[in-house]
């Protein structure tokens, strides 16, 4: 990949679709399901905070990435554990955000957390 001002990888839409598109998939379910989780998943505010991480443009591609692969298991209607099931349902999206938000912690700053803080108390 060249250096350059577009900061974004074109990817195959076959495989992962055009990240404007996850993009927008995403942001078009990330707070009912939010909303649903809070209770089963504890660091639902770092959840958030990985979104804000996610759409930062000075965010690193792969980070970017990362986080935009888990966030959209997240808010999938269809995964491994159904979330409809009470105290199970969120396990298998926790399990996932949680190793995503692992790998790439250093990369969610306090600019991140506020965000999320402050969104939270809007919606």
């Amino acid at each position: 990949m060249t250096a350059s001002n577009d900061r974004r990888i074109h990817l195959d839409p076959e495989i992962l679709g055009p990240e404007d598109s996850r993009e927008e998939r995403i942001r078009e379910r990330l707070w009912s399901t939010v909303k649903r989780a809070a209770r089963s998943i504890p660091f639902i505010e770092e959840v958030v905070a990985a979104w804000y991480c996610a759409l930062d443009p000075a965010t690193p591609n792969r980070v970017r990435l990362t986080l935009l692969a888990a966030l959209a298991y997240f808010v999938a209607p269809i995964d491994v554990v159904p979330d409809l099931l009470p105290l199970v349902g969120f396990t298998d999206d926790a399990g996932v955000l949680m190793a995503a938000i692992a790998l790439v912690r250093a990369h969610i700053t306090d600019d991140h957390r506020r965000a999320a803080r402050k969104a939270m108390a809007e919606h």
